[in-house]
């Protein structure tokens, strides 16, 4: 589609200008998708191995904890877990990385999880909490991941539009106005030459 602008130098100086930052724009742009692409495609390898790792350990600290319940009575786990001497909670801070900026999880953890004496509980109910407080911190950078494959693949899309933007709206257009500009001086510098021409023959007629 051809832009309005005037058919004179300076419009097409203007329009060569603006044609060739919009084409380094293009390219850059495109280097930017793809390096995105690349970091992306690693971030999700990493994402997919550490999920089936947690998953792994989910499963495994259920069943040592159903065979902790299993070990001891209902009304001595109650007491057990009635009053916990643990606080879990999360520090946020991001980083950039290809000028996206990536949240980064800290988990903080004080006290212990144990909240009970050892008597009337069992070592499968201690290792079970254990476990919990480990896995519970590789959740959390789990988490932290995803976010960050949620932005990078967030980004890719936005890079991706302004890529289509330019390579099949703004550069056509400009390649199309820029033609039509310097076809226009063509023509205009052919009548003034005519013109020019005619002139002359009129002098030298008198």
């Amino acid at each position: 589609m051809r832009l309005q602008a005037a058919a004179t130098r300076m419009e097409l100086l203007r329009l060569r200008k603006r044609l060739a930052m919009a084409r380094r724009g293009h390219k850059l742009l495109k280097d930017k998708r793809d390096e995105l692409m690349k970091r992306l495609m690693e971030f999700i390898e990493a994402l997919k191995e550490r999920r089936e790792e947690v998953e792994r350990e989910i499963t495994q600290i259920h069943k040592r904890f159903l065979f902790a319940v299993a070990s001891i009575s209902e009304h001595s786990l109650e007491e057990a877990l009635l009053l916990p001497r643990m606080k879990f909670s999360i520090s946020i801070s991001s980083r950039m990385l290809m000028n996206v900026r990536i949240p980064v999880f800290e988990p903080v953890v004080e006290g212990k999880i144990h909240s009970y004496g050892f008597f009337g509980t069992s070592g499968e109910l201690d290792e079970s909490l254990l476990s919990l407080q480990k896995i519970v911190v590789k959740i959390v950078e789990l988490a932290q991941r995803e976010k960050a494959v949620a932005l990078l693949a967030d980004e890719i899309e936005r890079t991706r539009r302004r890529v289509n933007a330019l390579e099949y709206v703004l550069i056509p257009s400009l390649e199309e106005t820029i033609k039509a500009i310097s076809m226009k001086l063509s023509e205009i510098e052919r009548a003034d030459l005519n013109r020019l021409m005619r002139v002359k023959e009129v002098v030298r007629a008198h």
